[in-house]
């Protein structure tokens, strides 16, 4: 039998002939990711960045990477293994959202649980991504700032804890806020209710914070003047806040009634940030009783097992499914040339080896969870056939079944002939 890698990669080209190859892999319990791409929207990958991107300054060279940037402004230019959208208008947003409520109808009833995957970057304008990317690494630098001054650098992530007491101390002496101003933040449901604050508490204050008239304002360490945070924020990027939220509701809701999961893609380190965040706020409305929204990391980024484990203690903490797609990576080219042209650390491990160190880091870390707790749920997308004996075994060690539905496995052609799955535990 001649194999091509269009016969391997797509069931066809509508909703109707992708189905008798739908309905034989149900036969052998093979379930379907569909995925949609539109070709015909790929260009030169020249920027589109207006001349008021282009003006963007002031941040640091931790937030280098989340500017807007004339050679990589649409986010097209040297990515070979991964599909990109060019945005047009929020019209064309509105019909990728059609397209993608068809392929979650399409992906009903072709196994449980089927999947249906997106990228937020046809739902929304990339630019605004990269700007609230931004923001959102902005408010996390300033929280390690204040923890570098309590002595605390260079701790994980999770052990990072801030004194709320040299906080509150440290936020008036900067003219952030009053001790009083400060208190009121930390009263609530969560804050206040301990004499430390970690990275959880300081993103939850962010949301709130940030939904209120007066300015939340941040030191600039260069200049020594406090700046607001959200000063670059127009009206018009406001709107598509709200938008790219609506659309993310409309296609969860459909995912819902259809028994489908969704599983949104990540894309260039410099959009991730405000993906991983709209993802997250969709996991906690939605993934209450089970996972419906998936959230992908990449783990050939150095930051990885933090963006994982900092997700995890969140859904803990809050009671919603964990949901992930592990990936190693589709833009390691341009995310190395963009980091080489603007001057910043790259944000991809240094080798391959590495990689692979921290796939089965993370890997090993949900698995855990999903032993402890039965609310998280993988889906190990990986070619690497040491990786899937990798996970077997972990499964095997922490008694999951291999067909425990918390666990699957996507993107092993060409590898079934090799591996040996184990019908049963001992």
């Amino acid at each position: 039998m001649k194999m091509t890698f269009y016969g391997q990669f797509v069931a066809g080209e509508d909703q109707e002939a992708i189905k008798p190859l739908l309905r034989r892999n149900q036969a052998f319990g093979v379930g379907a990711v569909l995925d949609y791409s539109v070709e015909e929207d790929l260009g030169d990958g020249r920027s589109r960045t207006s001349a008021a991107e282009k003006e963007m300054g002031g941040a640091e060279k931790r937030e280098e990477r989340f500017r807007a940037h004339q050679g990589f402004g649409d986010h097209r230019g040297g990515v070979t293994g991964a599909h990109t959208y060019f945005y047009a208008d929020e019209a064309k947003c509105d019909q990728h959202m059609e397209t993608f409520l068809h392929c979650i109808d399409a992906s009903s009833g072709s196994s449980d649980d089927g999947f249906s995957a997106i990228k937020l970057t046809a739902l929304a304008r990339p630019q605004f991504l990269v700007r609230f990317s931004e923001v959102l690494m902005k408010w996390r630098r300033f929280f390690h700032q204040m923890a570098t001054e309590q002595g605390q650098a260079g701790r994980a992530v999770l052990d990072t804890k801030l004194e709320l007491e040299k906080l509150q101390e440290a936020l008036a002496n900067l003219g952030i806020a009053s001790k009083a101003e400060s208190q009121q933040w930390f009263t609530g449901e969560k804050l206040g209710t301990s004499s430390t604050v970690d990275l959880l508490d300081w993103n939850s204050l962010f949301d709130s914070r940030t939904k209120l008239s007066k300015p939340l304002l941040i030191p600039n360490r260069k200049t020594g003047q406090l700046e607001p945070l959200l000063s670059r924020f127009s009206e018009e990027e406001e709107l598509q806040m709200k938008r790219v939220l609506q659309r993310m509701d409309v296609l969860a809701k459909r995912a819902m009634e259809k028994g489908v999961r969704l599983m949104v893609d990540a894309e260039q380190s410099y959009f991730q940030p405000a993906i991983s965040h709209l993802t997250v706020e969709t996991q906690r409305r939605f993934n209450k009783s089970r996972p419906i929204i998936y959230n992908t990391y990449q783990c050939y980024l150095k930051e990885a097992y933090d963006n994982v484990t900092g997700d995890v203690e969140l859904s803990r903490r809050e009671g919603w499914h964990f949901g992930t797609k592990l990936v190693r990576g589709a833009y390691m080219e341009q995310e190395r040339e963009r980091a080489a042209q603007m001057g910043y650390e790259d944000p991809i491990n240094p080798t391959y080896e590495k990689t692979n160190e921290m796939y089965h880091r993370c890997l090993d870390y949900v698995l855990e969870e999903i032993k402890r707790s039965r609310k998280a749920s993988v889906m190990v997308a990986s070619h690497n056939e040491d990786t899937v004996k990798f996970t077997l075994r972990r499964m095997m060690e922490l008694g999951i079944h291999p067909s425990d539905k918390k666990v699957c496995f996507g993107q092993l052609l060409g590898m079934c002939d090799q591996i040996t799955f184990p019908l049963a535990l001992p």
